[in-house]
């Protein structure tokens, strides 16, 4: 993969485990500095409960991995991409909102921190 993907996750402990390290080390992959209790600013989090949904309201469920599976590149596939960019350009007032709630002066930094880093990111690409 290389040095242009940037690692974000929430500090849970399954995100932590060492297999995940030697992975994204293996893939020269960087880890995003991210405090353990922030707020979930995310997009892809909106994401996955999209997926979780459409899975859920599935009839019949999935019964089993591979059906599961399926499913869940089915739900991926119906993502309008149009819902995955306004949710990217959403970030800027999430944010701001955070920040409007001093939340604490560690974790505006850190948000503030995320922003610059996260838009350096979108527009180093284009």
């Amino acid at each position: 993969m290389g040095a242009e993907y940037l690692f974000m996750d929430d500090n849970a402990r399954l995100h932590r485990a060492n297999i995940v390290d030697e992975c994204l080390q293996s893939e020269d992959i960087t880890r995003m500095d991210w405090p353990a209790y922030s707020p979930d600013l995310n997009p892809i989090e909106h994401v996955w409960d999209m997926l979780g949904r459409g899975i859920a309201a599935r009839q019949p469920p999935p019964t089993c991995l591979p059906e599961l599976r399926r499913a869940f590149l089915d739900e991926w596939c119906n993502i309008p991409q149009d819902q995955i960019d306004n949710l990217i350009l959403s970030m800027p007032r999430r944010c701001k909102a955070c920040i409007a709630l001093r939340i604490n002066h560690h974790t505006n930094h850190v948000i503030l921190f995320f922003v610059n880093r996260f838009f350096f990111k979108i527009c180093s690409r284009e």
